[in-house]
């Protein structure tokens, strides 16, 4: 682990000095977008470079990649978007990597309403349910296997409340206008802790694993800036900080 850290140091230190400053911009999926300012902080003190953080849901994102959107690097919620971007000949293949296994949770912001094995599903103690769009969200789909995987499903269905990525899902807990929400962890964590209210740590085996990828987009194949961006988001101190959010890092 010493010798692959020294390693990408020197990737580092190499690439800033090989190139003038360039900036990159970085389509985040909302469910990392905490941790990914800061590792843009980061990354900008470290090697000169600027990255610029965009966020969204990742259907979303494809969309607009696929649209031309001018952005060199993405950060999915998934392993799949990249994998199809790469078969597209958008992205570059070569390039992709997991940087993160997302983990889903129960929350409330109101302490005490959320049990630690998610009992409060089966009664009546909420008005509303938030979750992201299965259609475009990975945890949107993980919220939706665990409530078909319990046969909690029709019992919800007329409380769900949906949320165009699992940024909006938080919100709408975070607000008040829903008691319960399946969110992202790393939205409730830090430093290893939960931020606010309850929650319930859904098992990894209930759901598909929530692997997510980046990938460097095919007009920046030659970019230093988003090699560089790539590079650091595989060293130590980045991978220090995914942790503290909540997140599994290989």
């Amino acid at each position: 682990m010493r010798m692959r850290g020294r390693w990408v140091t020197w990737v580092l230190a190499l690439l800033a000095l090989s190139a003038r400053a360039e900036e990159v911009t970085v389509a985040v999926a909302a469910n990392f977008s905490a941790p990914a300012q800061k590792i843009a902080t980061a990354f900008a003190a470290a090697t000169g470079h600027k990255a610029t953080v965009v966020v969204g849901s990742t259907g979303k994102l494809y969309a607009q990649i696929k649209n031309g959107a001018p952005f060199q690097i993405l950060l999915s919620a998934d392993d799949e978007t990249p994998s199809r971007l790469a078969r597209e000949g958008a992205g570059v293949g070569s390039s992709q990597f997991t940087y993160a296994t997302g983990r889903l949770v129960l929350w409330s912001r109101q302490a005490g309403l959320v049990d630690d094995k998610g009992a409060v599903l089966q009664g009546t103690a909420f008005n509303h349910l938030s979750v992201a769009d299965p259609r475009g969200a990975p945890y949107g789909a993980a919220a939706m296997e665990v409530l078909n995987k319990l046969g909690l499903l029709p019992k919800v269905q007329g409380r769900l409340v949906q949320g165009e990525s699992i940024g909006q899902a938080h919100q709408f807990v975070a607000s008040g206008n829903a008691q319960l929400g399946f969110v992202a962890l790393s939205q409730v964590m830090q430093d290893g802790k939960i931020t606010e209210g309850s929650a319930w740590v859904v098992p990894a085996s209930m759901h598909t694993p929530l692997k997510q990828d980046a990938i460097v987009l095919a007009p920046a194949k030659d970019s230093v800036a988003a090699q560089a961006f790539m590079a650091y988001l595989r060293s130590d101190a980045s991978k220090a900080l995914i942790r503290g959010y909540g997140y599994e890092v290989p």
